[in-house]
């Protein structure tokens, strides 16, 4: 089988910046992350939506696609939307930015959430909202990957999954977060069983300790461990992927203090190579 593809999603190479704080521009600029993860080995690489805000009023999307492209990068994530279950003026704006960007680095997908919150218990409601996003989003030859979180609206991949299977649209999809996995008390037996191959447009890899620290939120944005190093079945996930039948890219999706301090290079060279020891347990 051929070695994977490895994305460094947007808060690998978000430098000391982190999700929530007053400003969540990366510390390294678009150039020195798109040189760091080509020097790297990686596929790819994604930007956030304030990255993109920043990139756009500086660089232009255009230069930084440029760069990708010469620096052989493939493929390039960008996210997020929120809101957009609400009144058009609460996400128009960035969701057009979001657009935008994904036309100029041709990107296969924009991930979306929901919002902090104990699970609904009914998603019928985000039915219509979901599948307007999908619609503009195939217009534009790109899909929307909605990301489950446990401490959120929609709180597990199986529950996600029965969301856009009622969307039904080719555009609405999944991105399928190991994290969100295993912190929502998502088995691999019931991911399994939960997701067919046509659901799925990102899979991100990650690991944890056995149990969370603080709030889930402080869990999945200051300790997530290198892929292999905390307790969980990271080459079992693997395997649930790839029996599905997925061959796309893998984010590798690093959060944590202890990778914020660590130089931009050396912490993609970390969450790379524990990421590649993970493929070669799952297959082995």
């Amino acid at each position: 089988m051929e070695s994977p593809s490895l994305i460094a999603t947007c808060w690998t190479t978000s430098g000391t910046a982190r999700p929530l704080d007053a400003s969540e521009v990366a510390s390294c600029s678009p150039q020195e992350r798109v040189e760091a993860v080509a020097a790297g080995g990686w596929a790819g690489l994604g930007f956030a939506h304030e990255d993109l805000a920043a990139m756009r009023e500086g660089p232009g999307f255009p230069r930084v696609a440029r760069a990708a492209r010469d620096a052989g990068l493939a493929h390039v994530e960008v996210e997020l939307i929120t809101d957009w279950w609400l009144g058009e003026e609460s996400w128009r704006e960035r969701w057009d930015l979001l657009l935008e960007a994904a036309d100029a680095f041709d990107s296969p997908f924009i991930k979306a959430g929901t919002a902090f919150s104990e699970p609904w218990t009914d998603l019928s409601g985000l039915v219509g909202p979901l599948r307007r996003l999908a619609v503009e989003a195939g217009q534009r030859g790109v899909r929307v990957a909605l990301e489950p979180l446990p401490f959120s609206m929609v709180g597990s991949v199986p529950a996600a999954a029965d969301l856009v299977r009622a969307v039904d649209h080719p555009a609405a999809a999944l991105a399928v977060d190991y994290w969100h996995v295993f912190r929502a008390g998502t088995s691999l037996d019931e991911l399994t069983a939960s997701l067919t191959l046509d659901l799925v447009a990102a899979v991100e890899l990650n690991d944890a300790d056995a149990e969370p620290v603080g709030t889930l939120f402080e869990d999945t944005r200051d300790r997530r461990r290198y892929c292999g190093e905390g307790a969980q079945d990271v080459p079992g996930f693997i395997r649930v992927l790839e029996q599905l039948g997925y061959r796309g890219p893998w984010g590798v999706e690093i959060l944590s203090d202890e990778h914020r301090a660590a130089p931009l290079d050396e912490g993609l060279a970390r969450a790379r190579s524990t990421t590649l020891r993970c493929f070669e347990a799952a297959r082995a």
